[in-house]
């Protein structure tokens, strides 16, 4: 991934250059507003691209354009993922994993998905890769210090060569050695996209390609002994890479390939006075190639139990192909309608059979099958109606939803929307089968464990004005989980479970700023409530998230900066432990973690179009005392200072 960097920083500016060059007659600069300037002394107008003409399409194909403002939502989204973490928790070191406070029951997905899901908070999936329309070439570099020895990077390209071509380039990469002993992190993200249409509008393609490699080192947290010395905060240990974690010679890896392409033709286009008809021919063609390995160079049977061999070497692969091809009728009367006949192709598995308690655990989930998705959109007034269903034509892997959702636009301020989502799938891949060097990683529960049924129904209403709030309760059946089985000797026995029984889920979260003058307080709160007789789904009953901040301009409105302090706090639960192995998230019901206030000051800044961001983190953590912890065993981060910045070139 380094040599792709450089060639990938050799191209950008290459390109950068060229359009220099080819554009340095046309004065394509880009301000925020929508104004454009002339020179009096020049006899042609000078006019500059709106900001709005610089479009991105998501994967639903909905446009927003590029956004250079300073607001206090950038400062939520200025971090690793660049999305809101307000639902979970980061650990220690920049690129590990985020421990989850919130669970979205709600979901389309009805084939099972790939393990260590506790690796793919930041593994790109094809509803995260944007497409883009740019009127000149746009360039975004995004930097942010880390922990020791390292930095963040995500360098991003567009251009449109012409009005019907666009492609983008774009790597973002990590390397953070982090303050514990065995936590190095280091990542890539590389991903290519284009979008082509006809002059005539009748044929259209987007695709993307993506090539990820997430490593981590993994030291199995602190140590029970070494927790205790941690929350007394005693003076020697103050430097955190004096602790001795449970172990140093562990590492895990996530890799995975894709190649995607969506495309459209158009047969029917008819538009008169009181119609406007369009009937297109769709096709989807994707392939994703992933691996997840975890390797250790001497067993410790301590922590993980017996193992087959004292060096581990763990590896399971999962190949997916996926096409469909389908319709797309589009009638302003009738509304939008879009069916598809798919096909899935599935390979997960191993490359060996293992013989354990005269017991053979199979190697391999294979199947092929077809599918269908049907979709239906009509506006109607204030009313926005929306639905789809979609199901798996297969006995080996089972799977159906359905949804449907209602919007109504109260006012020009003010929006309802009520939705409704059924949905039944197998539970992911490593809770059907899993085979590992370590004895207790090995099972086999294709036959005995049934589909997860979930059934939710939500409210939302939002306004720019009031403020926003939502509502959800879910049923969930068959709800399929790791779980601590239990401690013998120190080693933790965690195996897959299915609980029978139902459990309902209930979510409330409001979000509503003040405004005061050039203050403002931001608030953000979110009650969970979960109703089972087991203790199987634990979420902490309050989330919050209270930012008082000042927001201003200097310098005759040249710089705009903001500057305040956020309050993130969630209260104490028996938060799910991680397994390093798995690298998936445990329930357990011995240790409670939460209850400590994260306290952050910030300043950020904007010039032109760069927006440069300062913060000082957890500082409070020094005075507030040391019970912080992201998961059982594995602490928050301590108090630390980054700073960084995000910079728009418009060329």
């Amino acid at each position: 991934m380094n040599r792709l960097l450089i060639c990938f920083f050799l191209l950008i500016f290459s390109v950068n250059a060229i359009a220099q060059k080819k554009f340095k007659n046309k004065a394509p600069i880009v301000s925020d507003t929508l104004k454009t300037k002339s020179s009096k002394s020049s006899k042609t107008i000078d006019k500059k691209p709106s900001i709005k003409k610089y479009l991105i399409l998501d994967f639903k194909n909905d446009t927003t354009y590029v956004d250079t403002t300073l607001t206090i939502k950038k400062e939520y989204k200025y971090n690793y993922l660049r999305k809101d973490n307000f639902n979970s928790i980061q650990f220690a070191n920049t690129g590990q994993t985020y421990n989850t406070l919130s669970l979205d029951a709600s979901t389309n997905h009805i084939i099972p998905l790939f393990s260590a899901q506790a690796r793919h908070f930041n593994y790109m999936e094809i509803e995260d890769i944007n497409y883009y329309h740019v009127p000149t070439p746009l360039t975004e570099l995004y930097f942010k210090t880390v922990f020791s020895q390292g930095q963040n990077l995500d360098a991003f390209f567009t251009v449109n060569t012409s009005k019907q071509f666009n492609f983008s380039i774009a790597y973002k990469g990590l390397r953070s050695l982090g303050n514990y002993q065995n936590a190095l992190t280091s990542t890539g993200n590389f991903r290519f996209t284009t979008n082509y249409k006809t002059k005539n509008g009748k044929y259209g393609m987007r695709g993307h390609v993506t090539m990820q490699d997430l490593l981590n080192q993994e030291n199995g947290g602190l140590t029970d002994v070494d927790v205790q010395r941690f929350k007394d905060g005693v003076e020697e240990i103050i430097d955190r890479s004096v602790f001795d974690p449970n172990f140093e010679n562990a590492e895990n890896i996530l890799e995975g390939k894709r190649f995607h392409l969506e495309q459209a033709f158009s047969l029917i286009s008819k538009v008169d006075s009181t119609s406007n008809t369009k009937l297109s021919l769709t096709n989807t063609v994707s392939f994703e190639d992933k691996f997840y390995e975890f390797n250790q160079t001497s067993a410790d049977n301590d922590f993980f139990g017996t193992s087959f061999s004292n060096s581990i070497a763990d590896r399971v692969t999962l190949e997916d192909f996926y096409t469909d091809f389908g319709i797309l009728f589009k009638n302003n009367i009738v509304g939008d309608i879009k069916f598809k006949l798919s096909y899935n192709d599935v390979n997960y598995g191993y490359n060996s059979l293992v013989t354990l308690s005269n017991q053979t655990i199979t190697n391999r989930i294979k199947a092929n099958f077809f599918g269908f998705k049907g979709a239906y959109q009509k506006q109607l007034g204030d009313f926005l109606f929306n639905g789809e269903i979609g199901a798996n034509l297969s006995e080996e892997i089972k799977g159906n939803f359905i949804n449907a959702k209602v919007g109504y636009k109260l006012s020009d301020n003010l929006y309802l929307e009520g939705k409704v989502d059924i949905n039944s799938r197998l539970p992911n891949y490593n809770h059907l089968l899993y085979q590992s060097d370590y004895t207790n990683y090995n099972w086999d529960n294709q036959s005995s464990f049934n589909n997860i049924k979930t059934q939710q129904i939500a409210f939302s209403l939002k306004s720019k004005k009031y403020g926003s709030a939502s509502a959800d309760i879910s049923n969930i059946d068959n709800y399929t989980y790791f779980n601590l089985q239990s401690i013998d000797n120190n080693t933790k026995v965690i195996k897959p479970a299915q609980y029978t029984e139902s459990i309902q889920y209930l979510r409330l979260k409001i979000q509503k700023e003040f405004r005061l003058g050039k203050f403002a307080l931001d608030n953000t709160i979110m009650y969970q409530n979960v109703t089972s007789n087991d203790n199987v789904l634990n979420v902490p009953s309050l989330i919050t998230r209270n930012t008082l901040y000042y927001s201003d301009e200097v310098f005759k409105k040249s710089l705009k900066f903001q500057t305040g302090i956020t309050l993130n706090y969630f209260s104490k639960y028996n938060g799910n432990g991680y397994d390093p192995l798995l690298a998936e998230f445990y329930t357990q019901n011995q240790t409670e973690i939460g209850g400590f206030p994260r306290l952050d000051f910030f300043i950020n800044a904007k010039v032109r179009q760069t927006r440069i961001y300062l913060k000082a983190e957890h500082f409070n953590s020094s005075f507030t005392g040391y019970d912080y912890f992201s998961a059982p065993n594995n602490p928050y981060r301590d108090f630390t200072v980054r700073f960084g910045l995000v910079w728009n070139f418009f060329l």
